[in-house]
This record gives C-alpha cells, sequence and structure tokens, in this order.
C-alpha cells in the first residue's frame, strides 16, 4: 500500500481503526470491516511493539492498513536514551516492512510534548505517516499538545479527552475537534462499544474511533495446574482476540 497524504473522498466517511494485539486480532479486524489497526501487543499495558513475526506476516498477509506502535514498554512516556534507541530501530523495522503508517508518543518531564525526539521520529519514519496515542492525554496541556502535533506533521491524534473513557471525556474530545478544525484527525478511543459510538460520533463530530472490539477466549488445556501463575492477569486459562462479530456491529453503525 501506498503511503499518501492526499485527500481521498473516502477520507470523509467514518473510519473504524482496531487496537488489534496480534496478527490474528488484525486478521479478525479485517474480516469485520474495520479499515485500520493500531498493531500491538500487550492490551493490559496499554500496548506495546508487537514482534516482528506479528508486523510482517500481517503485512504479507492482509490488505487492512497495519500501523504499529511504537512503545518499548508499559508505564510513562519519558524514554531513557537506551529506550528511545529500541523505538528508532522499531521504526526502521516498520519502514523495512512497508507499514502503512506507526503510532508513538513521548513527553517531556514536564508533561509537555517532546517536540525534539518526536521530530526526530516522523523524520525517519518518512514516507510513513505518524500518529499519536494516548500518551496525548497524560500532556499537561492538551491545547497546546495539540498545536504542538499539528506543527510537527502527526496525521492523528488518539484521544480519550484525558479522562478514564471516550465517553466521559466526551465535551473535551468536542473541544478538541473543534480546536483541529481539520489539520489533525482526533480519534476517540477508550472503551468504545456499540452502546456509545454513535452518541460519541454525533456529538464530538470525529471521523475515526478506536475500539478493541475484544472477546475473551478460553483455553483449550484440558490439564490446569491452579497452583501457580506466569503472569498478573486472573485467569491464564484464556486470552483476549479481537471479535469479528463485534467489528462488525461498530463498522455498520459508523455506517448508518
Amino acid at each position: 500500500m501506498s503511503h499518501t497524504n492526499s485527500k481521498s473522498p473516502a477520507e470523509d466517511l467514518n473510519v473504524l481503526e482496531i487496537c488489534a494485539n496480534s496478527y490474528a486480532s488484525a486478521l479478525a479486524a479485517q474480516n469485520g470491516g474495520a479499515k485500520r489497526v493500531e498493531l500491538c501487543d500487550n492490551l493490559a499495558e496499554g500496548g506495546t511493539t508487537p514482534s516482528y513475526a506479528q508486523i510482517a506476516l500481517s503485512k504479507q498477509n492482509l490488505s487492512i492498513e497495519i500501523w504499529p506502535i511504537i512503545r518499548p514498554r508499559g508505564g510513562d512516556f519519558l524514554y531513557s536514551d537506551l529506550e528511545f534507541e529500541l523505538m528508532k530501530e522499531d521504526v526502521k523495522i516498520c519502514k523495512s516492512l512497508n507499514c502503512d503508517g506507526i503510532v508513538t508518543g513521548i513527553l517531556n518531564e514536564n508533561g509537555s510534548i517532546d517536540k525534539k525526539r518526536t521530530l526526530e521520529i516522523i523524520e525517519l519514519a518518512k514516507p510513513m505517516p505518524v500518529a499519536f496515542h494516548r500518551a496525548f492525554d497524560m500532556s499537561n496541556d492538551q491545547e497546546k499538545a495539540l498545536e504542538d502535533l499539528v506543527e510537527m506533521g502527526i496525521v492523528r491524534v488518539l484521544s480519550s479527552g484525558g479522562s478514564s473513557s471516550a465517553i466521559q471525556g466526551i465535551d473535551t474530545l468536542t473541544k478538541l475537534v473543534n480546536q483541529a478544525n481539520g489539520r489533525i484527525a482526533i480519534m476517540p478511543g477508550a472503551g468504545i462499544n456499540e452502546n456509545n459510538i454513535i452518541e460519541l460520533m454525533s456529538k464530538t463530530g470525529a471521523k475515526d474511533f478506536h475500539a478493541s472490539a475484544k472477546q475473551f477466549v478460553a483455553s483449550k488445556m484440558e490439564y490446569r495446574n491452579t497452583e501457580t501463575k506466569m503472569g498478573s492477569i486472573d485467569d491464564e486459562y484464556q486470552y483476549e482476540l479481537t471479535s469479528v462479530e463485534k467489528v462488525k456491529k461498530l463498522v455498520s453503525l459508523l455506517e448508518k
């Protein structure tokens, strides 16, 4: 897929982006009719950079837009020099695999956008476009942060309006869409589902929406050791996967 920033009539339509935690989830997103995936790993951490294989197979076998997240760990968005080197290597990998874009977010200690490093990522990513994730919601001044992102050429920003969910941050999201005024896409995300996507669409005026549309898949293991655990989740005999049916439902609501 070629990288272009020119507007097409399709861009006037509402777009569903799925936060896909694997190649399997990206396939489900495509089968459900989503236009784009933010490909990541570790949803419980808010998403970290997916493996080379997840990106490579998604790009090889799928027609949906693949935008990997460039985030070396969970937690805050203030990165060490070592972590920033890792991020730059991951950008190069995404470029070599012809990804449709990348998603990242870097802040300074004071909560402002780290413009120096973000510009370095943007330059390195070319010709891939760059989107900014919910690090934006952790910034110290969203109005100023948005202007910084516009100035740098970021194409889209994922936000819950600084709240724990997009529906709770709906008033702020509406203000951000008005402030953006078509210069950058404001994409509501966090807790978006079939019960609130219509309200978010009609009130905010946003055109892009971000959802995981996930469900739990039960393990097929017959033998189960209930005495020990490998990670921090409660039930390790299940895992999360994007649901084709949930994606279809969201896409149909957006297309109405």
